[in-house]
Formats: structure tokens, sequence, C-alpha cells
């Protein structure tokens, strides 16, 4: 009988050990991890800079606000779309000045067949009014491609900024 309870005794010790190593080891694992960081609206394209997140907020917030709206139509997994959004992020003067629109990016299609007046390609910036029209006066450098903007063109991304804030002023 004794047998029986120092068998047992010792079972249940290499039991208790073998379960606090295994539990040793999730969680020296679980301390190596690095926690995924929640997305933001921006998507890295200005974190500090106010987001919408639909395009039905952005029209409302736009017309409003009397502020044009700047809406960047662009892919996560798209070189073109990372490496304009790269040079936006870290062109100074664009986010102090994209603080006076109201933005949205999308990584998607919208049914405002307005949006894409010349096709869906990304990435590709429009401008949009308080009075809710598109500004189809304000373009990129191609002719193909109308909205479309490359990492070099970010000075003319820049002053078609400015542009839309001005005609702003001067139509309305």
């Amino acid at each position: 009988m004794e047998k029986g309870y120092v068998s047992m005794f010792l079972l249940l010790i290499v039991i208790s050990c073998a379960l606090a190593k295994d539990a040793g080891k999730k969680d020296s694992k679980d301390t190596t991890v690095k926690p995924k960081l929640p997305q933001t609206l921006s998507r890295g394209w200005g974190d500090q800079l106010i987001w919408t997140q639909t395009y039905e907020e952005a029209l409302f917030r736009a017309k409003h606000s009397q502020k044009p709206l700047m809406i960047i139509h662009h892919l996560e997994d798209c070189p073109h779309s990372q490496a304009l959004k790269k040079v936006f992020a870290e062109h100074k003067d664009i986010q102090k000045l994209a603080e006076k629109f109201i933005l949205l990016n999308l990584v998607y299609e919208t049914t405002d067949k307005n949006l894409a007046p010349d096709g869906q390609y990304v990435p590709r910036v429009l401008f949009i009014d308080p009075s809710l029209t598109v500004r189809a006066d304000i373009t990129g450098r191609y002719s193909n491609r109308l909205y479309a903007y490359e990492p070099s063109d970010i000075s003319l991304l820049y002053s078609n900024m400015q542009k839309a804030l001005k005609l702003l002023k001067t139509e309305l």
C-alpha cells in the first residue's frame, strides 16, 4: 500500500514538473512575440492627420465644413501606391497643407462612377469641392491616367492641393 502511495506521489511530481516546464515555454514565447499595432484610418499616409472612415462621411464633412475633399485611391500591395505613400507621408509641406482638407484614402472602389472618370487605376488622387463636384480640372501629368501621381510628381501634387484650396476661395 505504501508503495502505491509513493508511486502515485512520484507520478504527480513528474506530471507537475512536465506541466510547469510547458507553461514556462509558453510564457517565454508570449514575451518574444511583438503585438501587431492596430490599423489606423491613415494607413500610413499621415498618422497625425484626421482621416474619414467612409466616402459618405467624407462627402458630408466636406459639404458641412466647406473644405475640399482629397481622395486617395490606393492598394496596400501595390508598389506604386506604397512609393507614393512614403513620399506623401514624409513631405512636411504636404502634411501641413493636408490639414486644410477633408481626407479619405480608399483601398476599395466606391459605387460612385464620378470617382473613376478615366478608369480604376491606383494610385490616383481626386479633389472634390464642398459643392460635391469632382474637380476634373485638377489633374496629374499623364494624359492616359489623369489623376495618377508618382513619387517624382510630389511637387505637382502639392501645387494641385494649393490649387484646390485657391479655387475654393475664388469660386464659392
